[in-house]
């Protein structure tokens, strides 16, 4: 970390000088060291703080690979072969201090690279990482936006310790690729489920605010949150067991699948702030900093998002959830990197600034250890007790006020959710004896809150619709071939646009809509006469429960197919049962970070000699 922040305050002053290191005096006809090089460490040494032989050393590391890059910037004018940096996994290193190349043309497959990098450096099974994005094995490289000069992170995703073992490893332990191929499958059958088979056999998950309310969002919409806050959990929990190749491959799959939401709901929750600190956290781990500036994306993206969810001085937070004290932990880790990212950038003004904030959070959040053991003694668990204490800044009545009350409002959760769910049940099975359909029935009874007389109002309304809509498919009017063109001028099938056109009445913008919805082909159940839009999802338009969402489970072991059964309950163990789990860090591994940046901020400056 030491030679990234001195590179990049020589590289500095190297702009401001106006020198370039690839040119003579400083590089030979040759390309090797000139002789100027020397004195320029004897006049840094002083300004950067750094003794003349370590400025030396990062002046001609900087030089070599200026050289480089110009030669292989020449070779890819001339042949388009490009040169790519890899940044491998620091056990996968002869040596630490020496950057790896690869030479390829950007037309071939990621693939064929993976294939070169495993036989190179032997490393077995990897991912490839860009600015964030996994490649895709099978895509060309340009295709992926990879050009000259990229960095690509080489993520190792599962290697057996030894070939003797090859086989019992991989059946034992599975692949990250087989992992992350799981949790997806576990979280689309459940994000699936509407709640409508008894909870005590099928299990569901609903999207809830920070204090377990469920919150109505639309069904296409709550899908992708499922998937993305399930990725999510799932790399949060391989980051506990410190496995931060798998947990970086799965935070990247929640961030890809947070980027399809595009909701309002996302602007006024912080799950894509930690998401964010998450993935850099992970980088921070596997010593990948060099992804300097996706790194730095990231984390304004973290802070923006901070910003419009607990408002600048934090009153939504306190106006929601009564206090401050737990997120704390967030801007703790949050400035840390900051101060990480800014000294690994040579803007060690920045860096110290950013500490002393950190420092501060840390002095607040470190808790008495006598404390903790006082409140683990009157029953409360490890984590009731942390995020008491934080919630009361440390006040240990207060706390125990605060943990009992909390304990108080889950419990009344519970009895409401059960409540709720036996009135749903109750309501279906009547429902059903009037001969309407389960899905029918469920949907009418969510737009109805529960309620049963006005779902079966719904449900009155939706059939004469129905029958309506029946009458009007028997005496339809022709389709006007000039919407229908408009609809082929736009890349549809004839028979799919005619379809569409007869389904929305002939109106074109929401016949091209329809068709978007479903990528140009329409579903069975649309094409059939069905219950109009009366029965459709309605998105919540309250705000009062933002703050955080969470997956909630509702309880079940069984389901009808053992596969589903295992997918499920093992993305079901990965879930956390407290919905504050996210700020019960213990600030162990901060606090090993915090050492290391005193360090490199502290050192004493060493006059060149």
């Amino acid at each position: 970390m030491a030679e990234m922040h001195i590179q990049a305050k020589l590289v500095n002053l190297l702009k401001q000088d106006k020198i370039q290191l690839w040119n003579p005096p400083y590089t030979t006809e040759y390309n090797q060291a000139g002789h100027q090089p020397l004195q320029l460490a004897v006049n840094y040494a002083p300004i950067v703080c750094f003794s003349v032989s370590e400025v030396a050393s990062a002046l001609e590391s900087i030089r070599s690979q200026a050289v480089k890059r110009g030669m292989g910037n020449k070779t890819y004018r001339e042949t388009f072969v490009a040169t790519l940096e890899l940044l491998l996994p620091k056990d996968g290193k002869k040596d630490v201090k020496k950057k790896n190349y690869l030479e390829t043309k950007l037309d071939v497959i990621a693939q064929d690279i993976m294939a070169r990098i495993a036989e190179q450096y032997g490393l077995k099974y990897i991912k490839l990482i860009l600015n964030g994005k996994t490649l895709t094995p099978e895509k060309r490289l340009d295709e992926q936006d990879v050009k000259n000069n990229s960095k690509i992170m080489v993520l190792r995703v599962s290697e057996p310790e030894r070939k003797k073992q090859m086989a019992e490893e991989e059946e034992k332990k599975k692949t990250q690729d087989q992992s992350v191929q799981r949790t997806q499958k576990g979280f689309q059958i459940l994000s699936e489920r509407d709640g409508t088979d008894d909870p005590a056999t099928t299990p569901f998950l609903e999207i809830a605010d920070q204090k377990g309310n469920p919150l109505k969002i639309p069904h296409r919409e709550k899908k992708a949150l499922i998937l993305a806050m399930g990725f999510h959990e799932k790399g949060r929990a391989l980051m506990k067991r410190k496995q931060y190749d798998a947990a970086l491959c799965h935070l990247l799959q929640a961030d890809d699948q947070f980027g399809t939401c595009g909701s309002v709901l996302l602007s006024t929750v912080d799950n894509y702030a930690v998401l964010q600190l998450d993935i850099v956290w992970c980088y921070r781990a596997l010593e990948a900093l060099s992804c300097l500036d996706d790194g730095k994306q990231r984390l304004q993206r973290a802070e923006d998002c901070f910003l419009k969810c607990y408002g600048e001085q934090q009153q939504r937070l306190m106006q929601i959830k009564g206090n401050t004290g737990r997120e704390e932990v967030l801007f703790l880790r949050l400035y840390l990197l900051q101060s990480l990212l800014a000294y690994l950038d040579g803007n060690e003004h920045q860096a110290t600034q950013k500490l002393m904030l950190v420092e501060d959070l840390y002095g607040r959040l470190c808790l008495d250890p006598e404390k903790m053991t006082g409140l683990m003694g009157l029953g409360f668990s490890e984590q009731e007790a942390r995020l008491g204490l934080r919630a009361c800044h440390g006040n240990v009545d207060e706390a125990v006020l605060h943990i009992t009350h909390r304990r108080q409002e889950r419990e009344e959760m519970k009895q409401q959710e059960r409540e709720r769910r036996r009135r749903r049940m109750e309501g279906l099975a009547t429902l059903r004896e009037l001969g309407y359909s389960k899905r029918d029935a469920a949907r009418a009874l969510q737009q109805a809150d529960g309620d049963m007389d006005r779902a079966y109002g719904i449900l009155l309304e939706s059939t004469q619709a129905e029958s309506a809509a029946v009458t009007n498919h028997n005496t339809e009017l022709p389709i006007d071939q000039s919407k229908v063109e408009q609809l082929l001028y736009l890349g549809f099938e004839p028979e799919a646009a005619e379809a569409a056109l007869k389904l929305t009445g002939g109106d074109v913008q929401g016949a091209t809509q329809l068709l978007l919805d479903n990528q140009g082909v329409l579903p069975p159940e649309l094409l059939s006469p069905s219950p109009p839009s009366s029965l459709s999802e309605e998105p919540s338009t309250s705000s009062e429960s933002a703050g955080r969402t969470h997956i909630h489970t509702r309880s079940g072991s069984q389901g009808e197919d053992p596969m589903d059964v295992d997918l499920v309950n093992e993305v079901l163990e990965d879930i956390p049962r407290h919905e504050e789990d996210y700020l019960d860090l213990t600030l162990e591994e901060e606090s090993e970070v915090i050492a290391q940046m005193k360090s490199y901020l502290h050192r004493n400056c060493t006059p060149s000699s």
